[in-house]
């Protein structure tokens, strides 16, 4: 109408180029900082958390706790692999796989990495200690310490037993379920830390295989390198049917898992044992991939077998 004037429309500022480029900095670096920790690795380590917490519990534990322990083991994992790559930046550049990492490439400095790595142990052992138990947090620091130092430090760059010793970092996790339950450690959480113990040589060697060269070039002493391929694919073989024996021992220590569990571990043990003897027969690295993918498959199903199995017992 005649007399009124139009309102005044009101424009937000755009942020500067300056202001674009440092959001898009900042969340690079915190993209960086989170693939220091290796979460497709931390993935892994959980899926022998949770079924170790409902076989010790006979049932579903309670959602906070799950909760607690997950978050909990996640940080003591990311932790410790970020004190790995603080480690190994070096030997990191040397490698095709793993020149890629955010120390060697440049994307994180390595003192902020360090820190980063010890203040997610420091809140990890804190987190478990005061909303699970001691126990728990003393079992996820331990593994930190053992695959920094025993692993990582003095085994790696020494010996090509490295990841057979070093491998019980890796099986922690389980106890460190069974723990948050219970308060304690029986004979179940052996067998299932046995399992991922045993099942660890296979797994990584079959990656070594496939990335036979850049260990060699820097000078890592993985089995395959230092023995050879044909002592590597046998040892392979061998530890493949004795993790695949070792599951048929479960259910002689808890009446939580029965003809399920059973039938799955032997499906998936066959088919196992049948890679690993193809990689014998083949030991090109795309076998040998094959293999290393299966038993990533292999050991989160059979875990899996162990969660529901437990939970249809108890229903």
């Amino acid at each position: 109408m005649a007399g009124r004037t139009a309102p005044r429309m009101t424009q937000t500022p755009s942020q500067s180029p300056a202001a674009v480029g440092r959001t898009r900095r900042a969340g690079t670096t915190a993209l960086a900082y989170f693939h220091l920790t290796k979460p497709r690795v931390i993935e892994l380590l959980l899926v022998t958390t949770l079924p170790a917490m409902i076989l010790a519990a006979g049932e579903m534990p309670p959602f906070r706790l799950i909760v607690e322990v997950l978050v909990g083991g996640a940080l003591a994992a990311g932790g410790a692999n970020t004190i790995n790559c603080w480690i190994e930046r070096d030997r990191d550049q040397m490698m095709r796989r793993t020149a890629h990492r955010p120390l060697p490439h440049g994307d994180v400095k390595p003192r902020g990495a360090l820190v980063f790595g010890l203040v997610l142990e420091a809140a990890a052992f804190v987190l478990l200690w005061t909303t699970v138990n001691l126990l728990s947090a003393v079992l996820a620091v331990s593994a930190m310490l053992f695959y920094v130092f025993v692993y990582t430090i003095w085994l790696k760059p020494r010996s090509p037993q490295n990841i057979v010793i070093g491998g019980a970092a890796g099986a922690v996790p389980a106890l460190v379920g069974w723990a948050a339950v219970t308060g304690d450690l029986a004979a179940p959480a052996w067998i299932l830390f046995a399992i991922v113990f045993f099942w660890t040589p296979p797994h990584f060697w079959a990656l070594s295989l496939r990335y036979f060269d850049d260990y060699q070039a820097a000078g890592i002493p993985m089995l395959p390198v230092a023995k050879g391929i044909p002592a590597a694919v046998r040892q392979i073989v061998v530890y493949s049917f004795v993790v695949v024996a070792i599951t048929f021992t479960l259910p002689l220590t808890t009446d939580n898992v029965g003809v399920l569990y059973l039938v799955t571990a032997a499906v998936l043990g066959a088919l196992f044992i049948t890679q690993a003897i193809r990689l014998a027969r083949d030991t090109t690295p795309a076998q040998a991939i094959r293999l290393f993918t299966y038993s990533n498959t292999y050991l989160a199903l059979l875990f899996a077998a162990v969660a529901v199995d437990t939970l249809l017992r108890s229903v």
